[in-house]
């Protein structure tokens, strides 16, 4: 009986409740992927809201730029974060799924295939990949939006300062 040492776990208990290693490879490996897709729609969405807000906005309707600058960053720290963050989210995926080669190599120890090991260490990259498609995207998108507010901010300050200018010459 194999035991493994991380978390306790009796590998011969996946044998045992007919839970295949194929299953749990599909798990992890939707599991990440379907993770990281929620992420890019989530990203998608919050951009979009964003470039329609900034398209209606009338900064000349705001008293304070502290109001004015809390309206413009709504959901930009979100879409920070899913761009910091996907590039781990993929390399998660990347460690199960090497480290569920490793298993299957050490359940396989008499029959190895040197071909068929680089071809699940390969496919365990593709979470990698798929964390830096979410993540580089996420992070332009972060970039231009913020560009974007401070642009806003400039206009907001340039008119106040044009209002201050014709209030004291009158």
């Amino acid at each position: 009986m194999l035991e493994s040492s991380f978390l306790n776990i009796n590998t011969s208990t996946f044998k045992r409740k007919n839970m295949p290693i194929e299953q749990i490879k599909y798990i992890v490996d939707y599991g990440i992927i379907g993770l990281l897709a929620l992420l890019s729609f989530l990203t998608v969405i919050l951009t979009i809201e964003r470039i329609f807000f900034y398209r209606s906005i009338k900064i000349e309707e705001y008293t304070h730029g502290k109001e004015l600058e809390i309206s413009l960053t709504k959901n930009l720290p979100s879409i920070a974060s899913i761009g910091a963050n996907a590039p781990y989210i993929g390399l998660l995926g990347t460690v199960l799924a090497i480290m569920l080669t490793f298993y299957i190599i050490g359940d396989q120890q008499d029959t190895i295939d040197p071909g068929e090991i680089m071809k699940h260490l390969a496919l365990a990259l593709k979470a990698t990949a798929a964390g830096l498609v979410v993540a580089i995207p996420a992070t332009a998108f972060y970039n231009a939006l913020l560009t974007k507010v401070d642009i806003f901010i400039s206009q907001w300050q340039i008119l106040q300062d044009t209002k201050g200018s014709t209030n004291n010459e009158a």
